[in-house]
């Protein structure tokens, strides 16, 4: 069921994170919306409002780890619990490993990699408290496969994958009531290639994002499935792209 399921969502303000907090809100969710542009945030949630559904928001980095605390914390007082946290923040900054656009390399690290440990290290607590939950994190076609001018990107995807299937079976282990599901998107038209900075990557990928490129809508109904699975039956893995696409 979504009805009433509480669900934090970072990277909130455009692309899937935006597509998945209306579905959700629209399904009877209450969203907790969470990204650096507030006043996107705000919109978002006024139109959610508007529609009649339920929806709050923070601002969030997500590699600062008091921040997402607190949009954990908003959600507890608002609604009491939390009951999905979709850890869906992330930056594409192709290049060539020989362009040597190290920090780059580390903002990636700091955005798909911290962003996602300060996102459970808030909510586990909650999680852990109520014997419940379910944390969904995006990773990538590229947390699969590996592609040219992506390395940094593939590192920290496939990172995603590996952190969040011991998730699961530490979980299950430990008999926590934990869910958890991984969704490997591929081209999906976001904000995603305006991170890139150099000129022949983002050519290239926008080349390919032209081609076969597909709403962030897709992606959010893979999440809403997965979050409407009973609480005894874990969706771990969904990867969604084109299906003209031969990724």
């Amino acid at each position: 069921m979504i009805e009433h399921k509480v669900v934090v969502i970072t990277g909130a303000s455009s692309g899937i994170g935006q597509a998945t907090a209306r579905l959700l809100a629209g399904r009877g969710a209450r969203v907790v919306l969470g990204a650096r542009r507030e006043d996107r945030l705000a919109r978002i949630a006024d139109d959610i409002r508007r529609e009649g559904g339920e929806a709050v928001y923070s601002p969030l980095d997500v590699t600062d780890a008091a921040a997402n605390q607190r949009i954990v914390q908003l959600a507890l007082d608002r609604f009491g619990r939390v009951d999905v946290m979709f850890l869906n923040a992330g930056l594409m900054p192709s290049a060539p490993l020989s362009a040597l656009r190290i920090d780059e390399w580390h903002r990636m690290v700091e955005v798909n990699i911290t962003g996602v440990l300060n996102g459970v290290a808030a909510v586990l607590p909650a999680f852990l408290a109520q014997q419940s939950g379910h944390v969904v994190a995006t990773s990538s076609v590229a947390g699969l496969k590996t592609y040219s001018n992506t390395a940094v990107y593939c590192g920290t995807k496939w990172f995603v994958r590996a952190f969040m299937e011991v998730l699961r079976m530490e979980s299950a282990q430990e008999r926590t009531g934990i869910r958890t599901t991984t969704i490997y998107p591929a081209a999906i038209n976001t904000e995603l290639l305006t991170t890139i900075g150099d000129e022949g990557a983002h050519d290239q990928m926008q080349a390919l994002y032209d081609r076969y490129g597909i709403a962030p809508e897709r992606v959010a109904g893979a999440v809403a499935f997965t979050i409407d699975q009973p609480d005894d039956t874990t969706v771990n893995e969904v990867t969604v792209g084109p299906s003209s696409q031969p990724w």
